[in-house]
């Protein structure tokens, strides 16, 4: 018998649900790819770092590559996989909205922009057609559960 969800958002949060995971992941994006520059950045344990670190490794969101400084031995540093870089939405879509609805006086602390022309994004929903949808127009419909055939019929 298969234990994992049937809600993909419930298996996501298996993985990306506990507070530090998105800030590992944020400081990332931002180009810290050492275990010393996350740990000190975020000021997080080394303990829930290791722990954080080794479920995005395991769960093929961030991937290792090795490097050595002169005298120091060996260490990882921690790099995104496509499917990392898919996450950037969501890291932009949180960070949009704390902007909207719990923003600092001293404005946002960080913009999303394009590279090639640095023009400001947003995060939003786009049709199959690759129009922007007004969020008033989108809706979260579950999908309809799959029906399982009697023994011996094909379905």
């Amino acid at each position: 018998m298969d234990d994992e969800p049937a809600c993909s958002m419930e298996r996501s949060l298996q993985i990306l649900g506990e507070r530090w995971t998105l800030l590992v992941l944020r400081e990332v994006l931002y180009g810290r790819h050492r275990f010393a520059e996350i740990q000190s950045s975020l000021g997080i344990a080394s303990n829930l770092l290791s722990d954080r670190l080794k479920v995005l490794v395991d769960a093929g969101v961030l991937r290792t590559l090795a490097y050595q400084e002169a005298g120091s031995r060996p260490r990882q540093s921690y790099h995104l996989t496509p499917a990392g870089l898919e996450l950037q939405p969501v890291l932009g879509a949180l960070q949009q909205w704390g902007d909207r609805h719990r923003p600092r006086p001293a404005g946002p602390s960080a913009c999303q922009r394009t590279r090639s022309t640095g023009r400001a994004v947003h995060v939003g929903f786009l049709d199959e057609d690759g129009r922007e949808v007004p969020m008033e127009d989108v809706s979260l419909m579950a999908s309809p559960e799959p029906q399982s055939s009697p023994l011996g019929q094909s379905g």
